[in-house]
């Protein structure tokens, strides 16, 4: 059964058809149920919440274990993010490596408003094998990644509500930046 599997393996690889056939049948019976693409997107959305809610905990989980494993000291417990560029830099690089291989392209703050940060991913991996209808034509599959990272934001008390947005380039042609805008209390926190 699921539960006799053990966490703490170091390879966590799985089949990459058989994510693209599991995701496609996410987006097809939430599309069933949908009245619009905003609709499509808040369902995916909150399907990769549901996700990023849970795997916070688990990857401090694999961190902790791998850290006793190689620590001669008593070590304890893991470093828990609390500051909101900990938190971004350590979804940037350790969760999307954890997640997709590869850590994301880029972090940035935005210039003109402070609670508001980006992540871009120039090849996202939920776009690759999902063709979009004509009339969803503004619909952004990445809408589930953008859940995950909400989730992950709320599991740290870093509330925040995220997006994706398909921001195409010649060379990159389904390029998402997830769009992070934290509460104003959490800026508010960050200052003290």
């Amino acid at each position: 059964s699921i539960y006799d599997k053990n966490l703490f393996r170091n390879n966590h690889d799985i089949n990459l058809s058989s994510l693209s056939f599991l995701f496609s049948e996410m987006i097809s019976l939430s599309q069933s149920n949908s009245k619009g693409i905003q609709h499509l997107e808040k369902k995916l959305n909150n399907l990769g919440y549901s996700i990023g809610i849970k795997y916070l905990e688990l990857i401090n989980l694999r961190e902790n274990y791998i850290n006793n494993l190689n620590s001669n000291k008593n070590y304890v417990n893991g470093r828990r993010e609390i500051r909101i560029i900990e938190l971004l830099q350590f979804i940037h690089t350790k969760v999307w490596k954890s997640l997709f291989g590869k850590i994301a392209n880029n972090l940035e703050k935005s210039s003109d408003k402070l609670n508001e940060y980006m992540i871009t991913d120039d090849e996202p991996i939920f776009s690759k094998f999902i063709s979009i209808p004509k009339d969803f034509g503004d619909l952004n599959c990445c809408a589930f990644v953008a859940g995950i990272i909400e989730g992950i934001t709320d599991s740290a008390y870093l509330q925040a509500t995220v997006t994706a947005h398909t921001v195409a380039s010649a060379e990159f042609p389904t390029r998402t930046v997830y769009l992070i805008n934290f509460n104003e209390d959490v800026i508010k926190r960050e200052k003290l």
